[in-house]
């Protein structure tokens, strides 16, 4: 009898040892869950997160939010889910590889995007369109780095150091173009400058751009994806045009804070694949520019990785930095 209480001691032990999934006050989810997009309403990462918090909900059976908390290029949002307890309610949906770009760019950042965060899954990648105001006299990469050199082109840019702004310094190192770079806050005030006439030029997510490219409220030069899209018939890409191996992009991903357990992160990491590649989600995306590209938690990891260095080089050989 004696031997037989220990034993149902030690499996009542192993019993709360163990993360619950399953029914019960400690099952995870058991409150609602909160997406982090770290950018204004209305860009690429915000698109998608509100594209897949309905189905996410439903596959989870639990209430899922979408924050924007903008500011600092994304580093705002960032740190508060890098702050936040790693329990798997706070997830952060961004431009991966906008984040990666951060440690090379800001001389103070008050998180470590690798120590600090962990990759859930990769969901979409969209390509830069390279674009113009329709009043601009080019019709295609050669013509604006001519017009560049005799005429003042502002280029916006979504925000100091980011993704679309290295972008455009990689592309003006490569072609010996001359632009002004404008910032912004957001990809939106960048497109609506574009389109307003206050800027001329704009580099920025497909998933974004296109509807005011179909509109005519923006020339199309360019793409930068490795090879054409049918989406934009046959427009060239930026390699096409001179500029050999030229890619960039936005890559929305998810990350959750360091620490949050292997098991919750590979919940996530199954349910948000599901969602994202669903024949719905999947058409609404590649409608608008967005191929839907997942990972596993590891290959996150790495890929974020090999972003970090790769723009860490375009980031010093520009010297750009920001307190």
């Amino acid at each position: 009898m004696q031997l037989k209480r220990r034993e149902l001691l030690a499996a009542a032990a192993a019993s709360v040892a163990l993360p619950s999934f399953g029914q019960g006050k400690d099952a995870w989810p058991s409150k609602p869950i909160r997406i982090i997009v770290p950018y204004p309403p209305g860009g690429s990462s915000d698109i998608i997160a509100r594209a897949i918090s309905v189905p996410l909900a439903d596959a989870l059976k639990q209430t899922v939010i979408v924050e924007n908390k903008a500011g600092a290029n994304g580093n705002l949002g960032a740190d508060f889910v890098a702050k936040s307890a790693p329990d798997g309610y706070t997830l952060l949906l961004c431009d991966v590889g906008a984040l990666a770009i951060s440690p090379s760019v800001y001389t103070k950042l008050a998180f470590d995007p690798s120590k600090d965060l962990r990759g859930v899954t990769m969901l979409a990648y969209s390509p830069h369109l390279l674009v113009v105001h329709p009043s601009v006299k080019a019709n295609n990469l050669k013509e604006l780095i001519a017009l560049s050199k005799t005429t003042d082109l502002n280029f916006a840019v979504t925000a100091t150091g980011s993704a679309p702004h290295l972008a455009g310094v990689a592309l003006e190192r490569a072609t010996q173009a001359k632009w002004v770079y404008v910032p912004y806050k957001g990809g939106v005030q960048a497109i609506q400058d574009t389109v307003g006439g206050q800027t001329q030029v704009l580099m920025n997510g497909m998933l974004a751009t296109l509807p005011h490219v179909q509109s005519g409220k923006l020339k199309l030069l360019a793409v930068s994806k490795g090879t054409r899209m049918p989406l934009v018939g046959d427009t060239p890409t930026i390699a096409e045009q001179g500029v050999p191996g030229y890619e960039s992009g936005t890559w929305q991903g998810v990350r959750v804070a360091r620490g949050t357990p292997d098991a919750i992160v590979q919940r996530l990491n199954k349910e948000l694949i599901t969602v994202i590649r669903s024949a719905d989600i999947r058409s609404r995306l590649a409608g608008q520019g967005a191929e839907v590209v997942t990972m596993a938690p590891a290959e996150e990891e790495q890929f974020f990785n090999k972003e970090r260095a790769r723009w860490a080089a375009v980031v010093q050989a520009a010297g750009i930095k920001l307190d």
